[in-house]
């Protein structure tokens, strides 16, 4: 048994015909990514899932070595890794866009959680959203790289309702926008029973907080308050694509098993 449970539920929704949104968890690692891509014909779709591949590739191959350092240096290791597969993921989607016409313009928000026991350590650029449940409450982690949403908090636009709604869907910060990308990472601390939700804003454009809150204070399995999440998502309108990770401490590990998968993987690296 892995530990960590990590469930990925991604869905088209009820009007788009195409799914933009890519997601991948990894229970062995803590590690779950999440992107939703952006551009016309099957760009998005091509953005979200190199951004996801590209993030997976340089983590998979980074936190098992990263994961047995000492514990006051994993933090720092760790926020640089990150950093460095986003950077990796921009540049692998700003080069197919310039060799493929068809692809000139696509992008992807992206969410990286990378979960350590006893805290948390997210990364992200755009919209997609990051929340921890704790105790019945949600709290959203991450603050969204929109245009509307840093013009008010930087005291510039006043909260209007016609002007959130034109320009809400403006991001400024996104894989494949500029040649350099600044992934936000913080830190959070974790508690055996938290819940993390990653997802993207086919969620939290259809669906409130307090029902999300709502969903993962049930006792179902967390898979199925994942599609719960969804479902609702499509009920109340599904005009974007869904996509949903759950994240937490596994209920039972078996002892030294996590351990010993670890010590497998790196010794078919050849480091053990």
């Amino acid at each position: 048994m892995a530990r960590f449970d990590i469930v990925c539920v991604t869905d088209p929704g009820k009007v788009r015909s195409g799914n933009e949104d890519a997601v991948l968890g990894e229970p062995d690692l803590g590690l779950a990514v999440l992107a939703d891509g952006m551009g016309g014909y099957a760009a998005g779709e091509v953005a979200s899932k190199l951004a996801v591949d590209e993030v997976h590739s340089e983590l998979s191959s980074a936190l098992p070595h990263l994961l047995v350092k000492p514990v006051e240096e994993i933090s720092t290791g760790l926020v640089e890794d990150m950093r460095f597969a986003a950077s990796r993921a921009n540049d692998s989607i700003l080069n197919l866009a310039k060799r493929e016409s068809d692809y000139e313009g696509m992008g992807s928000t992206l969410v990286i959680a990378v979960l350590l026991g006893d805290r948390i350590c997210i990364g992200h650029l755009g919209d997609s959203r990051a929340y921890r449940w704790r105790e019945g409450r949600l709290e959203q982690l991450t603050r969204d790289h929109c245009w509307v949403d840093e013009q008010v908090a930087a005291g510039s636009l006043a909260v209007d309702a016609l002007i959130n709604e034109r320009y809400k869907n403006i991001v400024t910060r996104a894989l494949g926008i500029e040649e350099e990308v600044d992934l936000e990472v913080h830190e959070h601390d974790a508690r055996k029973d938290d819940i993390f939700l990653l997802c993207s804003d086919g969620l939290t454009d259809m669906v409130t907080d307090l029902q999300i809150e709502a969903v993962l204070a049930e006792s179902d399995p967390l898979e199925q308050r994942a599609r719960k999440l969804v479902d609702m998502a499509n009920s109340q309108g599904g005009k974007d694509n869904i996509s949903v990770v759950l994240m937490r401490e596994a209920t039972e590990v078996p002892a030294g098993g996590w351990a010993k998968r670890l010590v497998r993987r790196l010794s078919g690296q050849g480091l053990a």
